[in-house]
């Protein structure tokens, strides 16, 4: 395939990346743990942890978890915030020989229990806040360990105040019982004791099963194996590298990570390039307090702060924001959703730096596509293929389509996905012959290779950067006994980018708009809940009786 995008890279930005230098992720971290290890890796809530705490306390996790005798490639699941023990479980459950299984600390009991059941977990990791969701489905599952943190785990002498103020004060933590469950420092002292078995992971084996809606409601593991990952940190690397290469000597780079890490663009553009890069990564627990956010900013020089377009926003309307210290900010990767030119505009305004917009999904690990780091104004893009990335706009029949027609953006590179977690007949609907994924987004490429999002082929609501899959709530809406139809589609949210709203078609005439808000909320995370209900007679269909999402979308639109 001609590379013709190439040409328009910035200079010192290879066309190649060799993921091949690292022989797992493991290698990449063990790296890093001795070449940086006075160094600062992370810092939450005014703690800070060393590359070797971070060594030492992963080491002595790995070694506790390898004592429960789980078998090589093991689940273990991560349902954390960003705290400081996300990084000690997620370098120790690689380093012992097991598969990472991410998962939203804000899940129903619904949504965990089929993650754990479809992954196979066996462990999890879970922040005492959240611990009753794990209580409640814990004995329909397959899980033999779990580990509870607290909020002041890691934070020495303080995190006794901490724990006082989550539990006492604000009361965040609802009841929960497990009775064989192990705190967490607990374990950390227990693991100290024991010695860890080197494990040699191979490229080839799962290091996270990363969960998505994929083309439908239903949720998937996609598989990214060692390779996956550790080709995306280096494809990210080399695209911020001329960027990050004006950062002065002597200074460690530093990361700011509000993202939650339990998504892949977090986990991989801050947590593995951070470390990767002997970078410090400063972890933002509640990022919608902007508030406290921008006060946890006060303290650090940035470099480099992804984020998505709702929080850049939230923080350009936030009247302190204006008075950080931007002098060292470099680069704003945005993703997880479109950046809007308002926002870009200002945000470069105020901080001097950029927001370079890219592309990326799950399944690849995520980052396939990037503006570049240079850009002085706003693109309306997703930019051009990352080193060692094919991108191609392709027709229902698989066909490239010409410059300026729209279709289907597919992907070729070694961060794509091995396929969906036992689900070959899904892997099988995203994938070309010669190794194309599918994204299910509809996109047109000009001359230069820069490729702009027109649509969505999918049905999916992007709500603040996450995947909403109208199946999945229309089948929890539907499972009420007072309705008879329901339709779920996106609708244009100033705040979120789109937000969910639903179509309804009564069962029971006393059904009100409140009823059905209070009945999501028990059942759906925040951001997959209706904003909108709209009670109708009937619901478009097609002459075999399918609901016309589109339709409802399009009405909306222009009503």
């Amino acid at each position: 395939m001609d590379k013709f995008w190439l040409k328009s890279y910035e200079a010192g930005v290879p066309a190649e990346i060799d993921w091949t230098q690292y022989r797992s992720l493991t290698h990449l971290l063990e790296d890093s743990f001795r070449k940086y290890a006075n160094r600062d890796a992370f810092a939450c809530m005014g703690k800070s942890m060393t590359f070797a705490e971070l060594d030492r306390l992963s080491g002595a996790m790995a070694a506790w978890l390898q004592q429960k005798g789980l078998a090589p490639g093991a689940r273990v699941a991560i349902m954390l915030p960003n705290v400081l023990q996300y990084p000690v479980a997620m370098a120790a459950i690689l380093r012992a020989g097991y598969t990472i299984v991410n998962v939203n600390p804000l899940y129903t009991a619904r949504e965990l229990q089929h993650q754990l059941n479809d992954s196979g977990a066996e462990a999890i990791v879970v922040l005492e806040n959240f611990a009753h969701t794990v209580a409640e489905v814990a004995h329909n599952t397959k899980l033999k360990h779990v580990i509870v943190a607290t909020m002041g785990d890691l934070l020495g002498v303080k995190g006794l105040l901490v724990n006082f103020v989550v539990r006492t004060v604000k009361k965040m933590v609802p009841a929960w019982s497990l009775p064989s469950a192990v705190p967490f420092k607990r374990m950390l002292a227990e693991g100290a004791r024991l010695s860890r078995k080197p494990v040699e992971c191979g490229h080839e084996d799962v290091a996270f099963l990363q969960y998505t809606g994929g083309t439908t409601g239903v949720s998937k593991g996609a598989v990214l194996k060692h390779r996956n990952v550790i080709a995306n940190v280096l494809q990210n690397e080399a695209w911020f590298a001329p960027t990050l290469a004006k950062i002065p000597a002597g200074e460690t780079p530093l990361f700011v990570c509000a993202l939650p890490l339990y998504h892949i663009y977090a986990l991989t553009v801050c947590a593995l390039m951070g470390l990767r890069a002997g970078g410090t990564n400063l972890l933002i627990p509640n990022p919608r307090d902007i508030g406290g956010f921008i006060k946890e900013l006060k303290k650090y020089r940035m470099h480099v702060f992804p984020a998505v377009n709702t929080l850049y926003n939230g923080l350009l309307n936030h009247p302190e924001f204006a008075s950080l210290d931007f002098s060292g900010l470099k680069v704003c990767p945005g993703g997880g959703m479109a950046v809007q030119k308002a926002v870009a505009d200002k945000w470069l305004a105020v901080t001097g730096a950029p927001i370079v917009e890219g592309y990326g999904l799950s399944e690849t690990s995520p980052v396939v596509a990037a503006n570049r780091c240079d850009i002085t104004e706003f693109t309306g893009t997703i930019g051009f293929a990352l080193p060692s990335t094919e991108l191609r706009i392709i027709d229902e029949s698989d066909n490239e389509v010409p410059f300026g027609t729209a279709g289907e953006i597919a992907v070729r590179g070694p961060q794509v996905m091995a396929g969906y977690w036992q689900r070959p007949d899904e892997t099988a609907k995203v994938m070309t012959a010669d190794g194309f994924f599918k994204t299910g987004d509809i996109g047109v490429m000009n001359a230069t290779g820069a490729v702009k999002i027109v649509d969505r082929k999918k049905d999916m609501i992007l709500v603040s950067g996450f995947n909403v899959y109208p199946n999945e709530v229309e089948d929890v809406v539907a499972s009420h006994p007072g309705v008879l139809e329901v339709a779920c589609v996106g609708v244009p949210d100033q705040h979120s980018g789109e937000a969910v709203k639903l179509y309804v078609v009564k069962k029971d005439k006393t059904l009100t708009k409140d009823d059905l808000l209070a009945f999501c909320k028990e059942q759906l995370t925040g951001y997959k809940r209706p904003k909108y209900v709209e009670f109708r007679d009937s619901l478009p269909k097609t002459n075999v009786g399918k609901i016309l999402r589109r339709e409802l979308r399009d009405e909306k639109q222009t009503a």
